[in-house]
């Protein structure tokens, strides 16, 4: 069936299969990748980036304290978006 699709086509579904997977780690996002997060808007995409310059987020509580508004109910719900980090989906404590 593949034989039927330019090899174009093919290398532009190949880039674009990291997005299907909707998964965006706030480490690696790109400003448009983040306000592409439903729950996350310019101010909040802002405050990530400016956060992010004093270095990487080490886990979902280091998002939560230096990211003014991000809580814990707040995150499960941009978590439940596609949004990661360090790939990690946002664990509530207290779970496993």
């Amino acid at each position: 069936m593949l034989r039927h699709f330019s090899p174009r086509w093919l290398a532009a579904l190949a880039l674009c299969m990291p997005l299907a997977s909707g998964a965006v780690d706030v480490n690696q996002a790109t400003e448009a990748e983040l306000d592409g997060i439903k729950g996350l808007g310019p101010a909040s995409t802002a405050r990530i980036l400016k956060a992010r310059e004093a270095g990487p987020f080490k886990s979902w509580a280091d998002l939560m304290a230096r990211v003014k508004g991000i809580k814990p109910a707040a995150a499960a719900k941009l978590s439940a978006h596609g949004l990661t980090v360090g790939e990690a989906p946002f664990k509530p404590a207290g779970t496993q």
